[in-house]
């Protein structure tokens, strides 16, 4: 499908305050537009670190060099805020939400003129954590090892009950309950690599995407051409310091291929790690008096999936039912083994992601050409993206070294 037919299956547009809470007139809000030459007391375009005020999206280049200085900053609600009352306005919010849908259609990002949003972060990595609800993994593991036979199905299902109680969402990975059902699944012989990253002690790290390739808003995310059985990720993304502080928040799509995945846990890269295959939110919102990690805790996170085919799927994402607390997983990400000078973001994982037949059955679900991907919560707002081929979507051009280049202009 080529750009210019996606843009007819948009399906509707979306209001400034879907995609950003109050169009950002609560919380403190900090992100990343592409600022034409015309627009810039230099007359050179480029990436600048941006926030919110009235409506408006406020240049905060004159505080904040990059995300990183945001990150590092000793009291970065206040810093940002500061910046919000002396930058000058690029644009109403509403403008330029408009303005980002399916950026870079016919050029490089360099060539835009207009004030267009990027994924907000720059030069830090994005990490990502799975199998971090038991509920969900638990069962997958049943459907997988059963096999279809509902008798060894009820047969799992009463050994993970009996070992965890019934409530699997308070299970703790690592605790001796957990490691009694490891004993007793082994025996039984249905023992897993997600169940050992799932209730073990160690959690499931990886590196979803490199520094400056994520997508945001409006844009199109990727999947393989040669790819037949992928799907979207709805996850809450913290965004932590170098001292591994946790600042605040966005949204986010860890696109996941599952075949790939599927065939060898070696692929993981392959399945993860594709142009377009990582997408978040429009902004990172900051923990402030409207905005803690506690509420953090407790989003739901919605997905809506709509098909040009007119397929909709929808389903939930409840983050009180996570195993490991968004603080461990941190602690596991970063600390005297490992440090991120210029912090990083993180993926906290999902419960939920489609699994119901989409054609033939028994073949589960799989991204089509054009499929809408909706991924929203009241406290962060809305991620919007579209599906195509990795190949068909704009090219990941703008990197760290262009970034520097620019900085030294700017």
């Amino acid at each position: 499908m080529s750009i210019a037919s996606l843009s007819t299956v948009t399906g509707r547009e979306f209001t400034a305050d879907e995609i950003v809470p109050g169009s950002g007139k609560t919380g403190t809000w900090v992100g990343r537009a592409w600022v034409p030459a015309a627009l810039t007391k230099n007359g050179v375009a480029g990436p600048r670190v941006v926030t919110l005020r009235d409506e408006q999206v406020i240049d905060a280049s004159a505080h904040f060099l990059t995300i990183s200085d945001v990150l590092s900053a000793q009291e970065p609600v206040q810093a940002v805020r500061e910046a919000g009352t002396t930058g000058v306005s690029l644009g109403t919010l509403e403008t330029v939400l408009k303005d980002s849908l399916f950026t870079r259609r016919a050029a490089r990002l360099a060539d835009e003129s207009r004030v267009v949003l990027m994924a907000p972060n720059d030069i830090q990595p994005i990490k990502a954590c799975g199998v971090t609800f038991v509920r969900s993994l638990l069962e997958r593991v049943v459907e997988e090892k059963a096999k279809g036979d509902k008798a060894k199905a009820l047969q799992i299902r009463q050994l993970i009950h009996e070992t965890l109680g019934g409530d699997l969402s308070k299970t703790k990975p690592g605790s001796p309950a957990t490691v009694e059902l490891k004993k007793r699944l082994i025996a039984e012989g249905v023992w897993s690599q997600y169940l050992e990253v799932g209730i073990g002690p160690d959690a499931e790290v990886f590196t979803k995407a490199q520094p400056s390739s994520a997508v945001t808003y409006g844009m199109q995310i990727g999947v393989l051409r040669e790819s037949t059985w992928n799907n979207p990720e709805p996850e809450v993304v913290l965004a932590v310091s170098p001292a591994g502080i946790i600042v605040g928040a966005t949204l986010g799509n860890d696109v996941n291929l599952r075949d790939y995945e599927g065939r060898s846990a070696l692929l993981l890269g392959e399945a993860k790690d594709q142009n377009g295959s990582c997408a978040l939110g429009a902004f990172i919102r900051l923990f402030d008096d409207s905005f803690s990690l506690r509420d953090a805790k407790q989003c739901e996170v919605e997905l809506t999936l709509e098909g040009a085919d007119g397929y909709k799927v929808t389903g939930r994402n409840k983050m009180a039912e996570i195993s490991r607390s968004p603080e461990a997983l941190v602690a596991q990400v970063c600390g005297d083994n490992h440090q991120y000078p210029d912090g990083f973001l993180l993926f906290l994982g999902t419960m939920f992601a489609p699994t119901a037949d989409r054609g033939e059955p028994g073949l589960g679900f799989t991204h089509k050409l054009g499929d809408r991907v909706e991924i929203a919560t009241p406290h962060l707002g809305r991620l919007v993206n579209w599906v195509n081929h990795c190949d068909k979507i704009p090219r990941w051009e703008y990197g760290v070294g262009e970034l520097i280049r620019f900085l030294r202009k700017a």
